[in-house]
């Protein structure tokens, strides 16, 4: 399945004047013209591409921007646009995503059928896979969080516990306690 865009733009942090983002833009793009409005918008997004095998019809050009992460990396919050297209999404995290403009058509697996426009919320479990159908465009923010299995929240508490005894609280924890 690969590493989702989101994934692979934090893997590597590309700068602006980078020539293989112009090659990135230009794989997915009609024209040079259009490849530079892209690179230079107002957001700051970079370029997402979607893997090729999961594109079904059109050339939708994806850009994305890390906005925020936890620092323990199971979490992370990105603005991601895309241009019209029809696609598949496999999802290795939770995503939640809220719609900010534009629209999208979605397909689960047994074919339930959805739209999402602008104020719309939704949840992508890790492990689904979903159909999406851009008419025009959409631009979201979404919330990745990699939920830990049952074995490893066991195994982070008794850690948390263990270590408990050794933390620093901060300062004026004690106004909290009672």
């Amino acid at each position: 399945m690969g590493k989702s865009p989101e994934e692979r733009s934090a893997a590597r942090r590309m700068v602006a004047d980078d020539p293989t983002i112009e090659l990135d833009i230009l794989e997915q793009t009609i024209s040079i013209e259009g490849a530079r409005a892209l690179r230079h918008d107002a957001l700051g997004l970079g370029p997402a591409p979607i893997p090729h095998s999961w594109v079904l019809e059109g050339n939708p050009v994806a850009r994305n921007k890390l906005l925020a992460g936890s620092s323990d990396r199971l979490a992370s919050t990105y603005m991601w646009d895309c241009t019209a297209g029809r696609f598949n999404w496999f999802y290795h995290t939770d995503e939640v995503i809220h719609v900010l403009e534009g629209s999208v058509i979605i397909e689960d697996a047994a074919g339930a059928r959805r739209r999402l426009q602008a104020g719309d919320t939704f949840l992508f479990p890790a492990g689904s896979r979903y159909h999406w159908t851009v008419p025009h465009y959409i631009r979201k923010i979404a919330f990745l969080h990699a939920p830990l299995s049952r074995e490893m929240q066991i195994i982070r508490g008794m850690l948390r516990r263990l270590a408990a005894p050794f933390r620093r609280k901060p300062a004026g924890a004690e106004a909290w306690a009672s």
